[in-house]
Parts: C-alpha cells; sequence; structure tokens
C-alpha cells in the first residue's frame, strides 16, 4: 500500500517537478539576469533529477540526457560568461534529437520503443508515426529556437524558452495522442 501511495505521488507531481527548473530559470533570469538564472537551472536541474530518483528509483534516460545537456551547455554559458551557449542548447538538443531518431528509422530500428516502451506499447505503424511526430517536433522546436535567439531580446528568449518551447512541446503530445490511442496494442 505504501508503495502505490509513494507512485501515486510521484506521479501526480511529476509534472511540476520537471517543470520547476524552468520556471525558475524564468523567474532568476527576471530579478537577476541570465547567469544567475542559467546558474540556477543548473542546480534545479541536477535536485529535480535527485528527486525523480527518490521518487522512482529510477532516473529516465530523456530526463538524465536533458541534465547532462543542462550542466554542459550552462557550464559553458557560465565558464565563458556568455549567453550564447545557454541560447543555443534547444537547437542543437533538438537538432541532434530530430537526426538521431531519423537515422535509427532509416536503419529499421524503433528509437521511440526504445526511448517510451517502458510507459507505452504501441505496434510497429504506431511507433513509426510516433517517430514522425517526435522527429517534426524537434525539427520546429530546432528552428523556433533559432529564430527567437537570433531576433529576441534575452529576457523575451528566456519568456519564450519557458513558455513557447513548453507550449510546442505540448501541442505535438496532443497530437500523439490519437497515434497511441489508435496504434495501441492492446486494440488489436
Amino acid at each position: 500500500m505504501a508503495m502505490n501511495v509513494t507512485n501515486q505521488q510521484s506521479k501526480s507531481s511529476r509534472p511540476l517537478i520537471e517543470f520547476a527548473p524552468l520556471l525558475l530559470f524564468f523567474l532568476t533570469n527576471y530579478f537577476a539576469g541570465i547567469f544567475w538564472g542559467t546558474f540556477i537551472l543548473i542546480l534545479a536541474t541536477i535536485i529535480s533529477l535527485g528527486l525523480i530518483w527518490h521518487l522512482d528509483r529510477r532516473i529516465p534516460m530523456v530526463a538524465a540526457l536533458g541534465c547532462v545537456a543542462v550542466a554542459f551547455f550552462g557550464g559553458l554559458t557560465l565558464i565563458f560568461e556568455d549567453e550564447f551557449f545557454i541560447k543555443i542548447k534547444p537547437t542543437v538538443i533538438s537538432g541532434l534529437m530530430a537526426m538521431v531518431i531519423f537515422a535509427a528509422q532509416m536503419l529499421g530500428r524503433q528509437p521511440m520503443k526504445l526511448l517510451l516502451g517502458k510507459q507505452i506499447s504501441l505496434t510497429t505503424k504506431g511507433w513509426n508515426y510516433l517517430s514522425i511526430v517526435w522527429i517534426t517536433m524537434f525539427v520546429v522546436t530546432a528552428l523556433a529556437n533559432e529564430i527567437a535567439w537570433r531576433t529576441l531580446s534575452t529576457d523575451a528568449w528566456v519568456s519564450f524558452k519557458a513558455f513557447g518551447l513548453t507550449g510546442i512541446s505540448l501541442i505535438f503530445a496532443v497530437i500523439s495522442v490519437p497515434i497511441m490511442t489508435k496504434f495501441s496494442e492492446k486494440t488489436e
């Protein structure tokens, strides 16, 4: 019973734990600037990963990779005192993710099944469609961030990163639901 309550708490608090570093980045940037915001983003992301580990006793691959990316690009931002690095992180990571998923698909692999196979069960056709949606999402995210960091002020870019890129992800998550419903292995 205690394990079931812990799992329910983990699932219900997970969105807050995952979004908190981004929200803290946004707020700290607003009050103290991009470099303090970046420092808080790195720290909060590491703490968030620790909380996920504490609640689930495992760290999802996507969260671990995200933490490494934040630490790497954020670290470069702080070391070189240049906001360029944190601003290009979404472009680089999204572009890499799109290329990796696309390459794996071309090689006949199921990268989305590797990432999400423990949470959902889809037919091969469903995994293929989901891969197309995610490739598209990562390309759109990379292009949107590239345009945003080049044309917006730093404060406007931070707002875009916190809310615009999150909005893009939510739109593609909604687009993914019918695919996951239609091609669930349980429906066939």
